[in-house]
């Protein structure tokens, strides 16, 4: 068969995100790939486990065209690393914290080790001791197992994996250790452990306390003596007060995700990977890869042949980067083959839905999901059996125990975050409905850039409502919803993320979930910013009684260190109030609210910016301010950002365009880091974003971060702080 080398045309958002993050580069940082090489380098190092079987060559082309194509994708640090000298490409691990000085600090050694090479690691801190519990070694008592939390966490911080991916951590506790309510209100000051995504692990008898209105146990760990009792009812509101007000902690069905083990001789789930939809055993580690659904749409019908065919090769793809892998410590090696699992998920179910002119929360939709997903499950593990009669099952396999027939690997299938693969594929994320159809770039001299939903633009020329000036509405407005000029039907069929009822998300997690995925799946179920406490009470139930294994619940804008970006019209160009003896001064109140953003100078020392909003919640006024610092330069450093922040709080209140103010601060900057930039940064991103109300800002290039499938995520650099 005559491989198809149709050059594969990227978007040049997928050829921005390739060039920073998987690229190879020479000794001056530039990029010595394509996407062609890039394809070819991973397919070769992939397939380079079956060089002394029969048609290798043919596998090897056909890895390749599937990866070229955007069929199917692996995670980034295969993407990243296969055929390196690196060589470590799984996206996933769990380590074990024991209760000793020395398990706890191996954990750390381990977890470093792991993010270095661009893995994200889950722990557990349940079996830790409480605070104030008696250590006998020491005659003394245990600091509990925040106090190790923040060991990690400042671990992590001086570490960036790889060089292209920073350290991401999933901290778990169970819901009946004695320190569960410090945990829940562990990230309520959002500026403390800021490597971590926190979820509470409950438990069957929990939600069945919480059902009778009831008190629970909490287990001191280290004896497994009941030492309380707590009413269920009162620490179910308080993880509902906290997700509600900044989506932190998740939950964790931890007895759901044990009932579906498929090694329980081997120990019990414990802890997942950072974004919820791996639960894996102490140090399993899980490779990872989606199918792109986009791309299995023909006339009007799922091509489920060419699906079938691409499943089967991603899995012996996925099956293989487990024997060509690099581990970082043989540990986790010695785990992984024993159970040899992987993650073969999806990523543009929206875009079929879409193709199918099938509404993403309608029945109909849900329908069509579950029965793909059943039918990818079903094609991995025909193609699993096969393969452990040609190779051997997972060594782990035990008939006595494991009831299902021999296959090579123990798990097949997840729902993983695909952030930046997925802006490669130009795709909905993972199974997540799109979070704006149409969306505004802003580019060089903050112009306006609309970027379109490539099917929303076929669909509305086709159809004859396509302008714009509708275009730019949509983009303002951040919904297709409510425009005289769009169909109903279209309405519905391109209805994104916020606009879907929080119980549509939550029921398409479950069918998914109960349809055909082994692990779990990572899904936002997006609440609007008006959203009650209720509704988030009612989302973790709805979950629980679905079959979920974990939901993340996140309410628009919710975040303290989020900042305003533009809402409805006020992304137009703002114009400076003037009388007839020029600009006007606006008075202030004697009392602004401020949000404090921390930043890092060119010295990476702290530095604090505050920033004040009148009541319309704009900025108006800046200070900066310095923690307490011995350096002799830090008082005229002082002086010169109290100065510069005085000319941009009096250009502020003279209303000088926003965009104006930044083009000055850009042009004054003389360091990436230091405040004319950082500035800079944070005004960019009130201008930026999807015009739905709040985001976060990038990092790394200042867009607007999406919390989508766990996480908070970047679609104009490819920047993902769980990745």
């Amino acid at each position: 068969m005559t491989p198809d080398l149709t050059r594969q045309v990227l978007t040049s958002t997928a050829e921005t995100v390739l060039a920073r993050r998987y690229y190879l580069k020479d000794s001056q940082g530039k990029a010595i790939e394509t996407w062609e090489t890039l394809s070819r380098r991973v397919a070769k190092a992939v397939a380079e486990v079956d060089k002394e079987r029969e048609k290798y060559k043919q596998l090897q082309e056909n890895f390749f065209e599937m990866i070229y194509h955007l069929d199917f994708l692996p995670n980034s640090p295969c993407l990243m690393n296969a055929g390196t000298d690196l060589g470590q490409l799984s996206a996933c691990f769990v380590l074990p914290v024991e209760d000793s000085m020395d398990g706890i600090f191996t954990a750390i050694r381990n977890g470093a080790l792991v993010h270095k090479t661009g893995g994200g690691t889950g722990y557990s801190f349940s079996r830790l001791r409480s605070k104030n519990a008696s250590v006998r070694s020491t005659q003394g008592v245990a600091s509990g197992p925040l106090s190790f939390a923040a060991v990690f966490d400042a671990a992590t911080e001086t570490i960036k994996q790889g060089g292209k991916r920073r350290g991401a951590n999933m901290g778990v506790l169970r819901i009946d250790h004695p320190d569960i309510m410090d945990f829940i209100t562990a990230k309520e000051d959002q500026n403390r452990f800021n490597n971590f995504n926190f979820s509470v692990a409950v438990t069957d008898v929990f939600m069945q306390a919480l059902d009778d209105d009831a008190d629970f146990e909490l287990i001191e760990p280290s004896t497994g003596e009941v030492v309380k009792q707590l009413n269920a009812r009162m620490v179910y509101e308080k993880i509902v007060d906290l997700a509600w007000h900044n989506g932190e902690p998740g939950v964790l069905f931890i007895d759901t995700a044990n009932r579906d083990n498929m090694t329980p001789q081997l120990g019990d789930f414990e802890a997942t990977n950072p974004c919820g939809e791996q639960w894996l055993l102490p140090y399993e580690s899980c490779n990872l890869g989606s199918v792109n659904l986009a791309n299995f749409v023909k006339d009007g019908q799922v091509d489920y042949d060419r699906l079938k065919q691409i499943v089967r090769t991603a899995t012996v793809f996925l099956d293989n980067v487990i024997d060509c892998n690099r581990f970082p410590i043989p540990e986790i090696k010695e785990m992984t083959l024993k159970t040899r699992k992987i993650g073969l998920g999806i990523m543009g179910l929206h875009d079929m839905l879409i193709q199918l002119e099938i509404a993403y929360g309608s029945e109909k939709g849900r329908e069509v999901a579950s029965t793909v997903m059943r039918f990818i499950r079903d094609a991995a593990e025909e193609r699993s059996v096969e393969l452990a009669v040609a190779k051997g099952p997972f060594p782990a396999y035990d008939p006595q125990i494991n009831t299902y027939k021999p296959r090579r690997n123990a798990a097949l299938t997840s729902i993983q975050p695909t952030g930046t693969v997925s802006m490669i594929a130009d795709c909905a994320s993972g199974c997540e409905p799109y979070f704006s159809i149409v969306m505004v770039k802003h580019v060089m001299d903050d112009d306006r850039l609309i970027m379109v939903n490539r099917y929303f633009e076929q669909v509305a020329r086709a159809e004859g409502f396509y302008s714009a000036e509708l275009m730019s509405k949509v983009a303002d407005s951040g919904t297709v919803m409510g425009h005289a000029e769009i169909p109903v039907k279209w309405q519905e069929i391109f209805c994104t993320a916020q606009d879907i009822k929080p119980g549509d998300h939550i029921k398409m997690q479950g069918i998914l979930q109960k349809s055909g995925v082994d692990s779990s799946i990572s899904k936002t179920i997006n609440l609007p910013n008006n959203a009650s406490r209720e509704e988030v009470k009612l989302a973790y139930i709805t979950g629980y009684k679905l079959g979920c294994k974990g939901l993340t619940v996140y309410r628009d804008g919710s975040r303290d260190h989020q900042v305003l970006n533009t809402r409805e019209g006020s992304a137009k160009e703002q114009t400076a109030i003037v009388s007839e003896r020029g600009p006007v001064k606006q008075n202030l109140p004697d009392t602004l609210d401020a949000k404090r953003y921390r930043v890092k100078d060119q010295y990476q020392k702290s530095v604090y910016i505050i920033v004040c909003f009148d009541e319309n919640e704009k900025p108006m006024e800046v200070f900066a301010k310095f923690p307490f610092d011995n350096r002799v330069d830090l008082k005229d450093k002082s002086t010169m950002w109290t100065t510069t922040c005085r000319l941009v709080s009096l250009a502020l209140r003279f209303n000088v365009p926003m965009d104006e103010i930044i083009k000055q601060l850009d042009r004054s900057s003389g360091h990436m880091q230091d405040l004319p930039a950082q500035l800079g940064k944070l005004f960019k991103s009130f201008l930026a974003g999807t015009q739905q109300g709040f985001s976060s800002v990038c990092p790394e290039c200042s867009g607007p971060l999406r919390f989508e499938e766990g996480c908070e995520t970047c679609h104009d650099c490819g920047y993902s702080k769980c990745s």
